[in-house]
């Protein structure tokens, strides 16, 4: 599995807001320098995220963008869903499947593995907060160990993935 360059890219300007919270509107060129992103890519990963409702724009000399909410208000599920839609591994465990639709559903074995990592993904993701990342990314809360590759077990991704970095050892 892989996360498209549009979640990647828009979580990062979704953080340099989250930063910024409190203060001034920031403007695109600020954020497209701070995260070494193109301007124009930003312009595109922005419209959505305001059609979304999850950034606001003010216009004129000292304009910008802020967060519509306070970072801890905004999920990374929910910016991941505004710039890609629901998380879909497979057809058959994606929402709203129609439970039969596929012929091979009574003899298929891996169906409930991908429903499975569908709802860790979507709890790590929805108890995640733009402030867990900004905290995270300045290193507050957490001795982070090297992180060992290998095995994390459902549970503690379900713990949210803050905890699960913090925790790994």
């Amino acid at each position: 599995m892989k996360v498209s360059s549009k979640a990647h890219y828009g979580l990062r300007a979704m953080t340099e807001l989250a930063r910024a919270w409190g203060g001034e509107p920031m403007p695109l060129s600020e954020i497209a320098r701070a995260e070494g992103l193109s301007q124009g890519y930003l312009e595109q990963l922005v419209a959505t995220l305001r059609r979304a409702g999850l950034v606001e724009a003010t216009r004129g000399a000292a304009g910008g963008y802020r967060l519509a909410r306070a970072p801890e208000a905004i999920t990374v599920y929910e910016v991941y869903r505004a710039l890609e839609g629901p998380i879909a591994l497979v057809e058959c465990a994606e929402d709203g499947y129609v439970a039969g639709a596929c012929e091979r559903e009574p003899l298929c074995a891996s169906r409930g593995i991908w429903q499975r990592v569908r709802q860790a993904v979507e709890s790590v993701l929805g108890t995640t907060t733009l402030a867990d990342l900004v905290q995270e990314s300045a290193g507050e809360g957490c001795e982070l160990e090297a992180v060992r590759p290998g095995f994390i077990s459902l549970e503690t991704l379900q713990q949210g993935a803050r905890k699960a970095m913090c925790t790994v050892r």
